[in-house]
């Protein structure tokens, strides 16, 4: 990045950041994008897996963030991500005989038309009515007074954190220079005017400076601090609220679909997730640090109590495999309930050569994209750039993998592998499988289930370090696979072999080997702790006991 001026620098390597990058490289555009930590270390890999319009945003009215967002869904399920965005069914209980099943069967019946009228196909099956037998002859784990009826209705689901790294991967494919663990310390200004930033390699403590056209601040909830760098007052605020989310083994609540509940703050959704249930999620003000936001106590009882309330057998504390917590980047509104305030996105481009984005929600990260990568397009006006062309784009591993999904028996019997398997590995790799099977073919051991994580191969440690980017046992185990939630010990069974997969790969010696390990087990240990804390401050402290495996300073210069 720093040996040639780039047209646009994008500061930020979650959801957004990632599709500006992409957006920005398939106009012809030279781009970069840093990351200070792992793709999707942030808010981007702690979402409730969710491709959505948000059924709760048309009783505020919101027609057009919910009509936007049900366009977005339909796109990635059929032509931007087939192997990663997926359908996924919930029942919605009603609990009031006639007005509500009126009410809320017309607010899903609206909610499907604006899916249709968006103009692509609804992507997912249409809605319908259950009775409370047949509600629960779905659900066989609802209590029989929970419900008189139900709504049973699609909505899409994701692998947050895989997404957005394919993101990024698909658009270094494009082109584009892309690296993890790089931090700006600082922007660079020309006049009035900012022209690139000083960015530190934190792996090896050098420091680099990369001139761009224009730079886009694509933070999050680290928007505020970042947007200081330009040395004035951004012209926008946003307000950090925290998601916490549980993670349960499918066989505690019996049932074939998802569940979607009123609280008297928000929702809460009950989402099947593999072998696994994802439960969230809170809604909470959140203050504290950005970098490792926290579940308390008080958060996990808030969820139990509140999914136990419609369930025959209670899920305890006993029964959970895996907590974790985001933070929703969301534009500072009048509204004191964080539930409350937008879900809608903003761009300001009040810096020369510095365009902000903001808020949004993760299903609406390619228009955020698009808006931010039009902001820029303006200052470069010494030229014509092309239109946005990410609606045409699939990313990496989607074309093809319909086809393999129909060959799956055949790609199994040549592989040696099952076909529940070759599935598994399709919808996460998608076409991309070809590598993983190419590791195996070179290296059978390969082929052999993870210990103590059996529903991933050791072929996909490797991968995650040979070709996803991962620099860190971390990496690996909370966003490129998902052990660090999906089992009882949260990943520390697996550290040990994980580490010894992918050490010559990244070059490790016995001493770094040992130090990952050690940090990912300090990591599970700080967040256990944080687990049993009562409040949002106890858990913070508890949480902070445990580094980065690679430290972040946070920087306040402007040059």
């Amino acid at each position: 990045m720093a040996a040639e001026q780039l047209d646009i620098l994008v500061i930020g390597g979650g959801v957004v950041g990632g599709g500006a990058a992409l957006d920005a490289a398939t106009r012809g555009l030279k781009v970069g994008l840093v990351e200070a930590r792992d793709f999707a270390s942030g808010t981007s890999s702690r979402s409730s897996k969710l491709i959505h319009g948000g059924l709760r945003y048309l009783e505020m009215l919101d027609f057009r963030l919910v009509a936007e967002a049900l366009g977005e869904r339909s796109l990635l399920i059929d032509k931007l991500a087939p192997h990663l965005v997926k359908p996924v069914p919930f029942l919605y209980p009603l609990t009031h005989r006639f007005w509500e099943r009126f009410y809320a069967g017309s607010g899903v019946a609206l909610y499907d038309s604006m899916a249709f009228l968006s103009g692509r196909s609804r992507g997912v099956p249409h809605h319908t009515h259950l009775t409370r037998r047949g509600a629960r002859k779905m659900m066989p784990a609802l209590k029989k007074d929970a419900l008189i009826g139900a709504l049973h209705y699609y909505d899409g689901q994701v692998d947050d954190a895989r997404h957005t790294m394919f993101l990024s991967r698909t658009a270094a494919a494009y082109g584009a220079h892309v690296a993890s663990r790089t931090r700006v310390s600082g922007l660079i200004r020309e006049g009035d005017r900012v022209v690139g930033a000083e960015i530190r390699d934190l792996e090896t403590g050098n420091s680099y400076v990369v001139r761009a056209r224009q730079v886009v601040n694509a933070t999050g909830v680290w928007t505020d601090e970042t947007q200081s760098f330009a040395g004035e007052r951004g012209q926008f605020h946003v307000r950090a609220s925290k998601g916490v989310h549980l993670v349960v083994p499918r066989d505690r609540i019996r049932g074939e679909s998802g569940l979607i509940l009123r609280t008297e703050k928000s929702v809460l959704f009950v989402i099947p997730w593999g072998r696994h249930w994802i439960i969230g999620t809170t809604d909470t003000d959140w203050s504290l640090s950005n970098d490792h936001p926290a579940a308390s106590r008080s958060d996990i009882d808030y969820l139990l109590d509140h999914v136990n309330k419609v369930l025959e057998v209670p899920i305890t504390h006993e029964d959970v495999e895996g907590v974790y917590a985001g933070l929703r980047p969301l534009l500072e509104g009048e509204s004191e309930a964080t539930s409350k305030l937008s879900r809608e996105h903003a761009v300001s481009t009040s810096v020369k050569g510095l365009v902000v984005i903001a808020g949004g929600k993760y299903t609406t990260y390619r228009i955020m994209a698009k808006d931010a990568i039009d902001a820029a397009v303006h200052g470069l006006s010494d030229r014509k750039i092309p239109e946005c062309c990410t609606e045409d784009v699939p990313l990496l591993g989607a074309d093809g993998y319909e086809a393999l999904w129909n060959q799956r028996s055949v790609l199994a019997e040549s592989s040696g592998l099952g076909v529940g398997r070759i599935e598994h590995l399709l919808n996460r790799y998608g076409s991309l499988i070809t590598e993983i099977l190419d590791l195996i073919k070179e290296e059978p051991a390969l082929g052999r289930p993870l210990t103590g994580a059996d529903d991933y191969l050791r072929a996909e440690i490797v991968y995650a370090a040979s070709h996803e980017g991962a620099r860190h046992l971390d990496d690996i185990l909370a966003r490129r696979t998902r052990i660090s939630f999906e089992t009882f010990d949260r990943g520390t069974v697996a550290a040990a072999e994980a580490a010894a997969l992918v050490a010559s790969v990244l070059g490790w010696d016995t001493t770094q080997v040992e130090r990952e390990v050690h940090h990912y087990l300090k990591r599970v240990e700080a967040e256990r702790e944080s687990q049993t804390m009562p409040d949002d401050a106890t858990a913070d402290a508890a949480r902070m006991g445990a580094r980065d495996v690679v430290p972040v300073s946070h920087p306040t210069s402007v040059a």
